[in-house]
């Protein structure tokens, strides 16, 4: 049930307070409406500066936190306004997950550790989990998480690396894949992101997911940005 559909059945009442403290603009939006959804009220800071001044500005009842940020690291920033505002909830999200960090966060009494990318369904039972004050999941439980999502993120890359490796031995398949795009992807275990990221020479994601090209791998890449030029 929503904080609307209770509003609804109970009368009025005050929305809970949740910050997202997130840099990639398109995850904040994309939070910001899913929680909105649910009936919550929702701020946004892209910094953890800015997250720090809003916590000094307004009460809050849980902090969505991503980790990596352009100024502060998000986990100073939670072990700054758990000091402060212990009762303050805290859900973590992050595209880099690991062990260490997940046990640092469920160490200063995050709720959850969601390692990136996570479902709605994902998000809003933690966000509900964590205001509502259910038992944090056991330890072993968000490590198997981190480390199932790790594992996934590593076959991805190696399945990337795949493709591009047999652009440069295979010409009948460079071609298929200049002309056919994602279709020719089909036996190989990439996300939908990965694929579009292949397909439309998506340096960006690449670099972030991936890591550095060698000059071979970046061929197909930069014959596929030359053609969308022309």
């Amino acid at each position: 049930m929503t904080v609307t559909q209770e509003t609804i059945r109970h009368g009025p009442t005050i929305p809970p307070n949740i910050l997202v403290m997130e840099d990639e603009l398109s995850v904040a939006k994309g939070l910001e409406m899913v929680l909105t959804e649910e009936g919550y009220a929702v701020d946004l800071a892209m910094t953890g500066k800015d997250a720090l001044e809003f916590f000094d500005r307004k009460a809050f009842d849980l902090l969505v936190a991503d980790l990596r940020l352009p100024d502060i690291n998000g986990m100073e920033v939670i072990r700054t306004v758990k000091a402060k505002k212990p009762k303050t909830g805290v859900v973590v999200i992050t595209g880099y997950a690991s062990v260490n960090s997940a046990v640092d966060a469920m160490k200063l009494g995050s709720y959850d550790y969601l390692p990136k990318p996570f479902t709605d369904d994902e998000i809003k039972i933690a966000v509900e989990g964590a205001l509502k004050g259910k038992d944090t999941p056991p330890s072993d439980t968000v490590i198997e998480k981190v480390e199932k999502k790790e594992g996934e993120k590593l076959i991805q890359k190696e399945e990337v690396l795949k493709v591009l490796d047999r652009t440069v031995e295979d010409q009948e398949f460079w071609k298929a894949l200049m002309q056919q795009g994602s279709a020719v992807l089909a036996n190989y275990r990439l996300s939908p992101e990965a694929k579009a990221a292949i397909v439309s020479g998506d340096l960006a994601w690449i670099d972030k997911h991936v890591g550095p090209l060698s000059k071979e791998q970046l061929a197909f890449i930069y014959k596929r940005l030359e053609r969308e030029v022309w």
